[in-house]
């Protein structure tokens, strides 16, 4: 493990209590307990499983000491998206999975993930304070809005929880399941135990012994960043702020964008003032080294303005000008809905850039080029783990083969079966 390497604490679960019926009821249909910490009530065909890799049957309570490493398994029988809560026993509470090392937290039903996956550039270990740890999987047949629970800043990797306390986090989720069709989510709840244990004692062993704490950290390794070069020392004529408009007013969602991707390292210094695209807003800047130019694009009615480079903003606006002119953003993409990634090198070899869209996701490689996936060939190939799965990166666009939508991998191939989305090793 490097030195210069970052640290980040997550924790894990303990009991709820003191949660009373008549404080959710107008909540949601949600119900708390002490032992599953919140539960549908309502029976569901869709399931989720997780569990830790001391216990693969996700009932046990085995026993952690501190330094060990943990990962944690999930698996769902329906195609969801899944949400991993930790809260420790002293009720701090963190949100792993989604992370900004992952692609996408949809997870292929039937397909077993684990985290740290095998190629991770994080791991977890245990840290943190002695006691009864719970983990919490949440998988909604939604992707769901946990703005008011966690939120991503800046480059972190890990977003930080706006809640602190079992109750606020059963409330808050509550809140953010309420909307959905009753039969459209549910929970799993896995538990361990940090400090000494005895062979014999919940899954613990002799082996297991020792004065630990609880909490799990992560420590997240160095992604294959490009080398930014010094940011062009301003003008001595008056330089276009990032944000601001003809007018002289700002767009707040792209001031406050450019300060979350540290813009003077990543996004240089605008060369247009935020105009009107369609009907959003966008502004041109210079770039800085390998990241080459970029743009924010802010789209009418989101609260937050995205960041697009190099070889995926030079596609995008190729698709953009080929199906419209580039009067307005491709329609198979949609305006930017998350911030490009890099993509760490994956067991072939390669690296890349990911950015997320309305609609589809760009895949950017030096090797192959840059790429566009959508629908349920893009879901099926981020359920699988994306480019860290076996499929590896997209080796050109996604296409029709007799009306039906299909994709080629580095190491397969995805192809629409009579309806059936059918994936393919090489």
């Amino acid at each position: 493990m490097n030195t210069n390497m970052t640290t980040k604490s997550l924790t894990m679960m303990t009991l709820l209590l003191g949660l009373g019926a008549a404080t959710l009821a107008s909540a949601s249909p949600a119900k708390i307990s002490a032992q599953s910490i919140i539960v549908n009530p309502v029976e569901t065909k869709l399931n989720v499983q997780v569990w830790v890799n001391k216990d693969a049957s996700g009932n046990q309570n085995p026993v952690y000491r501190k330094g060990e490493k943990v990962s944690v398994g999930i698996k769902t029988n329906g195609d969801a998206y899944v949400y991993l809560f930790n809260v420790n026993a002293n009720g701090q509470i963190d949100l792993f999975f989604p992370n900004n090392y992952e692609e996408s937290n949809f997870v292929q039903a039937g397909v077993t993930r684990v985290f740290p996956a095998q190629a991770a550039k994080y791991t977890l270990t245990v840290a943190g304070p002695n006691g009864q740890d719970r983990l919490l999987a949440l998988a909604s047949k939604k992707e769901l809005n946990l703005d008011d629970v966690a939120r991503f800043v800046g480059d972190e990797g890990f977003a930080q929880v706006r809640v602190r306390g079992q109750e606020n986090l059963a409330r808050a989720l509550s809140i953010v399941v309420n909307p959905l069709p009753a039969d459209s989510w549910v929970t799993d709840v896995a538990t361990f135990r940090v400090g000494q244990g005895t062979a014999g004692q919940n899954g613990g062993n002799a082996g297991n012994q020792g004065g630990a704490t609880g909490t799990v950290t992560v420590t997240p390794g160095t992604p294959a960043q490009p080398n930014p070069q010094p940011t062009p020392e301003p003008q001595p004529t008056a330089q276009i702020q990032p944000g601001q408009k003809q007018d002289g007013a700002f767009d707040q969602a792209m001031v406050e964008a450019y300060d979350r991707l540290k813009g003077n390292e990543s996004l240089g210094n605008a060369t247009t003032y935020a105009v009107p695209w369609s009907d959003g807003l966008w502004q041109k800047f210079n770039g800085v080294g390998a990241y080459g130019d970029a743009a924010l694009l802010h789209a009418n009615g989101s609260s937050r303005s995205y960041a697009v480079h190099g070889r995926l903003l030079e596609r995008y606006l190729a698709l953009a000008k080929a199906e419209n002119g580039a009067t307005r953003p491709p329609t198979r993409l949609g305006w930017a809905a998350g911030d490009e990634k890099v993509i760490p090198r994956n067991t072939y070899g390669t690296s890349g850039l990911y950015g997320f869209f309305q609609n589809g996701a760009l895949y950017g490689t030096e090797k192959y080029g840059t790429f566009w996936l959508v629908g349920n060939v893009l879901k099926t190939y981020q359920g699988l783990g994306g480019s860290g799965s076996f499929l590896g990166f997209p080796t050109r666009d996604q296409y029709l083969i007799g009306g039906a939508w299909a994709a080629d991998f580095e190491g397969g191939t995805i192809r629409t079966v009579n309806g059936v989305v059918k994936v393919y090793r090489k």
